[in-house]
């Protein structure tokens, strides 16, 4: 890692101290940064900033609050649909954000932060952190190594075991709040197919339905007020119609398939599940000369294997050609990914490194979701995915170009 001089630490700051609040923990380095500031619109969460940073940290009930506290980044952490007004705050103040995936659950509001980044030359980041996922980025070296030769499809099944207590008993249910599962839930995916095959979806069509928790008549009577998710999950509950005090609304699809064309020519698909026993990611990546799969993802503590296949046999092989770990396999949350996430995020606010995630790549996860529900919702019609405005494409090329090398070791 290249070194640098040493610079003051910086002062971060969170939005919304809740269920994701633990990523900003990750930024506590000592010297390096250290969260001085928070805001929460819930009493709840302000007294939880205070036990999670500590007794000497300023917090506030409303994020415009918190400039007094001479902030060198945020970190907006609110409920999807709360992204974009501190998003677009903090840029105006020329703060560096750092934004949650997704970026916003409308495509005109990731533009107007993207444009807003591009006009003030605000340091933007989006937390798509499978793009430091070990087994993701084995996948992608090998893609890059020629292993099964030129990429001609990408596929992903996510089977989302626990999608009836995370996304069917609070607001995830709702599509004001989501756009969809497609897009919220997915918005990671289809981050991840685009950066395994090159390129960005502009054609896709789907189908889709709520085919089990719209049909579960055990609603909540009762608000939900600051409730989170710890606060009821029992993985014991299963099959998904035992579930109780589901959200009132529930209007999301529970299982949706996407198809998609690449601007590369490459051929997708996408289907996530959330009523399945298990939980995990598959993604396999078919190129002119073999074939590269994962096993496992790592992403809730299991050991993963990566096999590829590009010697051509009769049947079925388990063993495959080549079986690998992740090569930079670590512990902690998300197989390590929320740390490197993290690391990488402080190290581009301190010196405007280059960085993996890019906030086009994540405007274009988002794009592909709405498009993709679209289509879904109005019976698999073909619909085409707008494209960024040139020269927004442009600016983030020139100021912060994605897909950088090796892994960070830390900032």
């Amino acid at each position: 890692m290249t070194s640098h001089p040493a610079e003051p630490e910086l002062r971060i700051g969170v939005v919304g101290t809740g269920q994701r609040a633990a990523l900003a923990v990750r930024a506590q380095r000592p010297g390096r940064a250290r969260v001085v500031s928070c805001a929460d619109t819930s009493e709840r969460g302000r007294d939880d900033a205070r036990r999670i940073f500590g007794s000497g940290v300023q917090v506030h009930a409303h994020y415009e609050d918190m400039l007094a506290d001479d902030l060198d980044a945020v970190f907006v952490l609110t409920p999807d649909d709360v992204h974009t007004a501190p998003a677009l705050y903090f840029l105006e103040a020329q703060v560096a954000v750092f934004v949650e995936k997704p970026l916003a659950i409308d495509l005109d509001d990731c533009d107007r932060i993207l444009a807003t980044a591009a006009r003030t030359g605000t340091r933007l980041y989006v937390g798509h952190n499978l793009r430091h996922l070990p087994v993701l980025r084995t996948m992608r070296r090998l893609v890059q190594e020629g292993a099964i030769g030129a990429v001609r499809a990408v596929w992903c099944r996510h089977f989302v075991g626990h999608g009836g207590d995370y996304y069917f008993k609070d607001w995830h249910a709702e599509r004001a709040r989501t756009t969809s599962l497609l897009l919220q839930k997915g918005a990671h995916d289809l981050d991840a197919i685009h950066w395994l095959a090159g390129g960005s979806a502009r054609t896709v069509t789907a189908l889709g339905d709520l085919s089990v928790y719209g049909a579960n008549p055990h609603r909540r009577t009762q608000p939900q007020g600051s409730a989170r998710v710890q606060d009821w999950f029992d993985e014991g509950v299963w099959p998904p119609s035992a579930l109780r005090d589901l959200n009132p609304v529930i209007d999301v699809e529970d299982i949706s398939m996407v198809l998609a064309r690449l601007d590369n020519g490459v051929l997708t698909s996408y289907q996530q599940c959330h009523f399945t026993p298990d939980y995990w990611r598959n993604y396999t990546v078919i190129g002119d000369e073999g074939r590269i799969e994962n096993l496992g993802d790592g992403l809730e503590g299991d050991a993963p294997v990566i096999k590829v296949w590009n010697r051509r046999r009769s049947g079925y092989r388990p063993g495959a050609d080549l079986t690998l770990p992740p090569s930079d396999a670590a512990g902690g949350s998300h197989g390590g990914a929320d740390q490197s996430l993290v690391d990488e995020f402080l190290h581009f606010v301190a010196y405007g490194s280059a960085t993996e995630t890019s906030p086009v790549a994540a405007r274009e996860a988002v794009a592909t979701g709405i498009a993709a529900t679209t289509s879904l919702r109005s019976g698999g019609t073909p619909v085409e995915v707008p494209a960024i405005a040139p020269h927004l494409a442009d600016y983030f090329e020139r100021h912060q170009p994605g897909s950088r090398g090796p892994t960070m070791d830390g900032v």
